[in-house]
């Protein structure tokens, strides 16, 4: 495996991509004071076609409505203990998304499921404005991350990842039980849980992808990025030799418009302060792009600046040695990923997740991210399309 430093240029406000100049162009707006801001999600609340964003903090779950971005608590208090992740998605074709959600969490306690973890699946009420109906489903101990995945056309689980296996303690006994819920008709009956693997030790964060009708997981944690693929019926595993660096975020991007070849971005370690990029055909060629994160724990790849090609965003939670938190957008200057800039999209928001979606529907995608110690919730406006309409 072949593993390498690329030196970016610093600062930069401006670059040339073939014979196109690019001005990355982002204006932050302010939605909301949070607490922690644990998780977020995007998509149609209230049914209007239009993106909502929705927040996992630490005592409430929330939405904010697209437009005026005002605040609706959907649920309060659900555990004695923080929430921790969310999972919304439109899994039935409505229009509207499913909710689910994690709480109760305690990482240092890894046996007692009553003081550690918690899974609800979030009954909607007549009015999404209202508070909606917690069900409670199974749980393993340190519940830490979920997400909808679509397993067959119109059918979908609810995967979801603690950070320790039962009665681990440093990342060290039983593997973590990584598992997948299936709703059933009524969801307020018995959800049917399957076991996807249990070979991993302190997980951290997962990402999806979908490629010719099949579904892949790619799970990051102490031994690196396992992937697995839904086959069938089941899911299978499977460890690409590269992939074997502790590992806590993980997104997946692609370099080329023509084909159907990826690469992987990570975060490493888990919190680490490194922003890793793999290529190649079995991404065997490992670049570090940016070592100077401090408690890194946000990441996403898309195409946010029309290039052709993916960006990687990525945010980190504490103060570096600059004494800078912050989320910043590298960019691949061609379509080998040889070389990358970057700047900072915020030098002051202390990023504990963020996402990437077209709020505005203008065509381009704009970035949303929740600030833990900095306690904001903020939306950076894509403005690389000049005289779009907005619609707020």
């Amino acid at each position: 495996m072949k593993s390498a430093y690329i030196f970016c240029l610093l600062g930069c406000t401006c670059f040339y991509a073939g014979a196109q100049q690019i001005r990355p162009d982002f204006t932050e707006e302010k939605i909301d004071n949070i607490d922690i801001g644990y998780g977020l999600a995007i998509g149609d609340v209230d049914g209007d076609k239009l993106p909502d964003i929705l927040l996992a903090d630490q005592h409430q779950i929330v939405w904010y409505r697209n437009g005026d971005w005002q605040r609706f608590v959907m649920a309060d208090h659900l555990t004695e203990r923080d929430n921790v992740c969310i999972a919304a998605q439109d899994i039935d074709g409505d229009g509207k998304v499913e909710v689910a959600v994690g709480a109760q969490w305690n990482p240092s306690e890894t046996t007692d499921t009553t003081a550690s973890g918690a899974v609800f699946y979030l009954m909607r009420p007549e009015n999404p404005q209202d508070i909606w109906q917690p069900v409670t489903l199974p749980h393993e101990p340190t519940v830490h991350r979920m997400q909808w995945v679509q397993t067959q056309p119109g059918r979908h689980q609810l995967v979801v990842l603690p950070l320790h296996g039962r009665g681990n303690k440093d990342g060290k006994g039983a593997g973590v039980k990584l598992m997948a819920y299936q709703m059933p008709e009524n969801p307020t009956d018995k959800w049917d849980t399957v076991l996807i693997d249990q070979s991993m030790h302190l997980t951290h964060n997962m990402t999806q992808s979908e490629q010719q009708d099949t579904t892949r997981l790619w799970v990051a944690g102490k031994e690196g990025i396992v992937r697995f693929t839904y086959c069938g019926q089941a899911w299978q595993k499977d460890r690409l030799p590269a992939l074997h660096q502790p590992t806590g975020e993980v997104s997946l991007g692609t370099l080329r418009p023509d084909t159907p070849q990826r690469f992987i971005a990570t975060i490493e370690p888990m919190h680490g302060n490194r922003l890793v990029a793999y290529l190649g055909n079995d991404f065997e060629n490992r670049t570090i792009l940016y070592d100077q994160m401090n408690q890194g724990h946000a990441i996403a790849c898309a195409d946010l600046l029309g290039l052709g090609r993916d960006q990687i965003v990525v945010g980190w939670r504490d103060p570096n040695q600059e004494g800078k938190v912050g989320i910043k957008l590298f960019v691949p200057v061609d379509e080998d990923g040889d070389g990358w800039m970057h700047f900072y999209i915020d030098d002051g928001m202390a990023c504990e997740d963020l996402k990437i979606a077209d709020l505005d529907m203008d065509g381009d995608l704009d970035i949303v991210a929740a600030g833990r110690s900095t306690k904001n919730l903020k939306i950076y406006w894509n403005n690389r399309i000049e005289g779009a309409n907005k619609i707020n």
